[in-house]
């Protein structure tokens, strides 16, 4: 069957990515390939479905080193299967609303005091003197409190 031996070519189009970007989730780990006869590429066509994972959790914001982590957490190192993708979006999920959360607060504080210990704001209402917040850590301090 000439689809168990997919070119890099096909792969790409198929997944809507660039061979490069193959060649690249290769590098990471992330996918694998084999060398025909003619020394190219070929991939077996489950790498689809890890491509699509991989591209539906960096639309998530998740790393190429978590997805990495992820995949190879699985037995085999095999490629997700739908029960595998709903542990992964699970606990990506988790990370997620914490991202948002911290955005939130972020989309809040943006007009009015970070607490980043700068003392240039003059009616900062979290004034801040003698930079009491540098105790607690660098940048904007109150932005990371949850």
């Amino acid at each position: 069957m000439q689809d168990a031996h997919l070119s890099v070519g096909r792969v790409a189009k198929r997944a809507g990515v660039n061979v490069s970007t193959l060649h690249f989730y290769e590098a990471k780990g992330l996918i694998r390939s084999w060398r025909n006869t003619g020394n190219q590429r070929r991939y077996k066509p489950d790498v689809l479905r890890r491509i699509s994972v991989i591209k539906a959790a960096q639309k998530m914001g998740v790393s190429l080193e978590e997805i990495k982590q992820a995949f190879a957490s699985l037995p085999n190192n095999r490629t997700p299967t739908t029960q595998d993708w709903q542990v992964l979006a699970s606990q990506w999920q988790q990370a997620l609303t914490m991202r948002i959360s911290y955005m939130k607060r972020l989309k809040d504080s943006l007009t009015g005091c970070i607490g980043c210990g700068c003392l240039s704001m003059n009616s900062c209402p979290l004034y801040n003197p003698e930079d009491t917040l540098g105790d607690i850590g660098s940048g904007p301090v109150i932005l990371d409190k949850k």
